[in-house]
């Protein structure tokens, strides 16, 4: 099993032949350059390159029309002047002698890519094509696209595989109307789209793009737009959506298949975008979506013009694919009021549709609109210059992303003697392995400790150590006393110049209030003690009615809180500990270890009570970059939890920005938004 890459140089083999400046950012070096990028970078050689194959008539059949793709097949044997004729007919897309081959080709690579992940052959991968796709309808070229890659990968996977429920996540900057129309009343292909909008003035200039258009029929639920409104989002706003919007609806409708229409115009310094995202946020976009289906996921290019940008945010993908740490995110400031007000209105639209969001405390009863009212000073003025005058299409510069280095072992582990180690996993149990630790610990940490107790922490202290040098990723220690260590642990780690911790408490315990009188720790603690009133902005009581065992009530505080709390501490270091008798299901744990590999450079240390022997291999084969099993369809949570999950966010949002998910609660601001 490994990640799967599907390249060919015969996809760059057309280009537009005319002027036509809507066209003229479609080039293939768009191509070239991205696999450029992955060969200078030595992805190519880690990945399994595919060969590529033309879609034959019946798959493009599966979403095109067949007077359609009669049409299309006439174009190899058109003239120019016969070419320019054809074009006029759709928008914003250009045909060439080549282009038919081609396009066939992407269609092809993308059906490939479904076939190796459905059959087991490799775990995810990415195809880089063109001509993209996601815009293309039924019976019309448009915006670059021939035909609809993704929406025939679905169908086929659907068709050949017999699979019953399919996420395709569009990240491009444009909306891609050609999916949502294929599958606006189908609910068993759950879409989403994020896009420029501007309250439709953004092409392509269509109603159907707007955050209430959630399907038709069956389907209604089942396609989620979320619209920019303004440019320059940043790396928090697209964060915030995934944690607010789509991945509490995503595990709640539980994929079997992952599709990505990865398109990398919405990166900084596009000038399609104007966004100021930079290329390592795809790095974490990917990772989020890698835990459904058991990591089948299958990313297909789709847009991205700024050639620099676009090769970064190709390689931080594949990167993420073949399991790479994932690199730190600063400066998360949080959602911008654009953000907000949009987060808000796809929020109330889809509240009745998803049990995930119906009891979300902060939602608007009142009717909302996106309609844009000018502001003051603006009367005079047409949309057009209105418009026009706040576009900010300078280009950005922005730092290389940082270089991703896989520490030589992925994982460790610290276990008594008689537990064996699992698999892959490096023990430290030498003498070596002790560390210079141990005098320290018997006299200022465990001075009436027996001599195992010492020993067994002083290897956890070599371990964080050695996480710290980045020579091991990760670990796991089985101990007898999780809550001693724990403290321990924090002390040691917070006792360093710079260090940040996140420690995710699961179970019922007393932390002590000490370790997190220095910011430097965050505490969040899932439990059914109702500790509400002693919370802080450092510690984080979440109390659910039915404790850890209520996997709905715990999925909500992991996207409502822990993700949007961990990105914006950005600790060096994740400390998750399993209280005993905590009562959390082993797939609900084993997905919350691998959502916190999101953090520190996936530098997690895993501690559990001695009697806990049986969930050491489930938790090692997380650390060691397994997918999590599927959680399956999310029932409803207890609506007390709910709410209560919903008033912590709430009361905290004061203090950590990425937990914002409503603008202000007035029909005013909203109908002023991106003013």
């Amino acid at each position: 099993m490994g990640t799967a890459l599907i390249y060919d140089e015969e996809m760059t083999k057309y280009k537009l032949l005319w002027v036509d400046p809507a066209c003229k950012i479609e080039v293939p070096e768009r191509l070239t350059v991205s696999h450029g990028a992955l060969v200078r970078n030595g992805l190519t050689d880690r990945c399994i390159c595919l060969p590529v194959r033309e879609a034959v008539d019946a798959e493009i059949l599966l979403v095109h029309s067949e007077e359609y793709l009669e049409a299309v097949k006439q174009t190899p044997h058109m003239t120019l002047e016969d070419l320019k004729e054809f074009t006029l007919q759709y928008g914003d897309v250009y045909f060439h002698p080549n282009i038919y081959h081609c396009a066939k080709l992407a269609v092809g690579s993308a059906l490939q890519l479904v076939d190796s992940v459905l059959m087991g052959k490799v775990k995810n991968g990415m195809a880089l094509v063109r001509p993209p796709g996601h815009h293309s309808m039924r019976s019309a070229a448009n915006g670059f696209c021939v035909f609809n890659n993704v929406a025939i990968a679905a169908q086929y996977a659907k068709q050949k595989y017999g699979v019953k429920r399919i996420l395709i996540v569009d990240w491009d900057i444009h909306h891609g109307q050609g999916v949502q129309y294929c599958f606006e009343d189908d609910p068993s292909v759950l879409y989403f789209s994020w896009h420029r909008y501007e309250h439709q003035k953004f092409w392509p200039n269509l109603k159907d793009s707007d955050y209430d258009i959630v399907g038709k029929g069956e389907g209604a639920g089942f396609n989620i737009n979320v619209p920019w409104n303004k440019v320059g989002m940043e790396n928090s706003d697209y964060l915030s959506v995934f944690c607010h919007v789509l991945l509490p609806i995503a595990y709640e409708f539980c994929p079997d298949l992952v599709l990505v229409c990865a398109g990398f115009d919405s990166a900084i310094g596009d000038l399609e975008g104007e966004m100021c995202a930079t290329p390592d946020i795809f790095a974490h976009l990917t990772y989020l979506l890698m835990n459904l289906a058991e990591g089948k996921l299958c990313a297909v290019l789709e847009g991205g013009y700024n050639l620099t940008s676009l090769a970064q945010s190709v390689c931080q993908t594949v990167q993420t694919l073949l399991g790479d740490p994932l690199p730190p995110l600063t400066n998360l400031t949080g959602p911008c009021r654009s953000t907000l007000e949009s987060l808000q209105c796809v929020r109330a639209a889809h509240r009745q549709h998803w049990s995930c969001l119906r009891h979300a405390v902060d939602l608007p009863t009142f009717e909302i609109s996106t309609i844009r009212i000018k502001s003051s000073g603006e009367e005079n003025k047409d949309e057009a210059e209105v418009w026009e005058e706040q576009k900010s299409p300078e280009e950005k510069i922005w730092p290389e992303p940082p270089k991703r280095v896989s520490p030589r072992v992925c994982s460790a582990v610290v276990l008594p003697d008689g537990v064996v180690c699992p698999d892959a996993c490096e023990r430290l149990s030498s003498s070596e392995d002790l560390g210079p630790h141990l005098l320290t610990l018997k006299k200022d940490f465990l001075k009436d400790a027996d001599d195992s107790a010492v020993t067994a922490l002083s290897r956890v202290f070599s371990l964080i150590d050695k996480m710290k040098n980045n020579e091991i990723r990760n670990g796991l220690a089985l101990v007898g006393d999780a809550a001693m260590t724990m403290t321990c642990v924090v002390q040691h780690v917070a006792a360093e110049v710079d260090s940040r911790v996140f420690l995710v408490c699961v179970g019922n315990g007393n932390i002590p209030g000490h370790i997190i009188e220095d910011g430097k720790t965050l505490v969040v603690q899932i439990s059914g003690e109702d500790t509400e009133e002693q919370g802080s902005k450092y510690y984080v009581p979440v109390c659910l009615k039915k404790g850890c065992t209520d996997t709905s009530g715990f999925a909500q505080a992991m996207f409502s809180l822990l993700l949007p709390l961990g990105y914006q501490h950005n600790p060096s270091l994740v400390l998750l500990v399993r209280m005993p008798g905590s009562g959390v299901c082993d797939i609900m744990w084993q997905q919350l270890t691998a959502l916190l590999q999101s953090f520190a450079q996936g530098h997690t240390l895993v501690l559990l009570q001695e009697d806990d022997k049986a969930c050491v291999g489930p938790t090692a084969s997380i650390l060691l970059g397994n997918p999590a099993p599927p959680l399956g369809q999310l029932p409803a949570s207890l609506k007390e939890d709910a709410e209560a999950v919903e008033r912590l966010r709430s009361r905290l949002q004061a203090d950590w920005n990425l937990l914002l998910a409503t603008g202000e609660s007035t029909k005013e601001s909203t109908l002023m938004s991106g003013t």
